[in-house]
């Protein structure tokens, strides 16, 4: 069995093909075949992405029902209130659905590479650290729009227990053996 994580830059898709949208994919930066996405990232998101050829790691990983807590530094525009952050914890009345609780504060700026194609704010911004334990399509940017905070940049840096670390923008590695069975606990 192979476990891979990669920070994905922004702008990337996570698969293996581009179905013709000429944009880069996992092809560019991975060169291990049969591995594939323990959930996904969009094209605009950034962060740890799993990969692995283990189908049942994949399926606890991605299936709701396990909730492994995904933990995400998310950079929003406006004014950020104690309201707003209580508001995302208790979960969020969306389109069909509402969210779970999830945790959700203040950061101070991390320390993460520059985007290739720079955030422009037009307000004030602010860093909140959220953790979800699901993930629907786009989820955190619809929390944060909900409650008039547009994400403007979104960074996962870990998966239960497997956090991006000091893996640099673009680079891949294994995973260790005592990293895979925190996995498997």
């Amino acid at each position: 069995m192979r476990y891979i994580i990669f920070h994905k830059p922004y702008g990337v898709l996570s698969q293996f093909t581009d179905e013709g949208t000429g944009h880069p994919t996992l092809k560019q930066y991975i060169d291990v075949p049969n591995v594939y996405t323990a959930g996904r990232l969009d094209r605009d998101s950034e962060g740890l992405l799993l990969l692995t050829d283990d189908g049942s790691l994949i399926k606890r990983l991605t299936d709701p029902k396990h909730h492994v807590e995904k933990t995400y530094w998310v950079m929003v525009e406006g004014d950020l209130t104690s309201e707003k952050l209580g508001q995302l914890e208790s979960g969020i009345q969306l389109k069909d659905y509402r969210t779970l609780p999830a945790t959700a504060r203040l950061i101070s700026d991390p320390n993460l590479p520059p985007r290739s194609k720079p955030v422009t704010p037009h307000g004030p911004t602010a860093w909140i650290e959220i953790k979800l334990r699901e993930g629907k399509k786009r989820q955190i940017r619809h929390m944060t729009a909900a409650v008039g905070l547009p994400t403007l940049r979104l960074v996962r840096v870990a998966i239960g227990p497997i956090h991006l670390g000091k893996l640099e923008l673009g680079q891949w590695r294994d995973l260790t053996q005592d990293e895979i069975n925190s996995f498997k606990k």
